[in-house]
């Protein structure tokens, strides 16, 4: 199940991954054997500068990833905290596989990992850590 594809249209307008949003991202992110994956790929609108992709992008693609992680199952929450570690400059034009995995959860809280890496090379662009809260636990075990 994908967010596009979802009977549920609480994100249509996301940034990120929202169908409807015309000035968004529009990446479809789908989940199976416990991961939630997707592609992005960079256009010239996305530059921070000397044909490289802006930070706050990447750090968004990969908010979104691990927040489609629950909510691929029904859940609701937001981001509680989150870190970002930028290994390499993602250069305008590239692709990169965003692939997001649970570390651990306890009740409310859950701790995801995500990364955006390189279709062609597998060079690691960059890495997120993020806590989120569940307001909703839809399909997720309540933990």
């Amino acid at each position: 199940m994908s967010a596009a594809d979802s009977t549920r249209t609480d994100a249509n307008g996301c940034f990120v991954c929202g169908p409807d949003n015309p000035r968004g991202l529009q990446l479809t992110f789908s989940l199976a054997d416990g991961r939630c994956t997707g592609e992005f790929t960079s256009l010239v609108e996305h530059a921070g500068f000397d044909g490289v992709t802006h930070g706050g992008i990447v750090f968004a693609v990969l908010d979104d990833a691990m927040a489609n992680w629950f909510f691929l199952q029904g859940a609701r929450g937001f981001t509680a905290k989150s870190e970002i570690r930028y290994r390499l400059a993602m250069p305008i034009g590239a692709t990169a596989s965003i692939q997001c995995e649970l570390l651990k959860r306890k009740g409310r809280l859950i701790q995801l990992k995500a990364h955006a890496r390189d279709v062609d090379t597998a060079a690691n662009f960059a890495e997120s850590e993020a806590s989120f809260m569940l307001d909703d636990f839809g399909n997720l075990a309540a933990g």
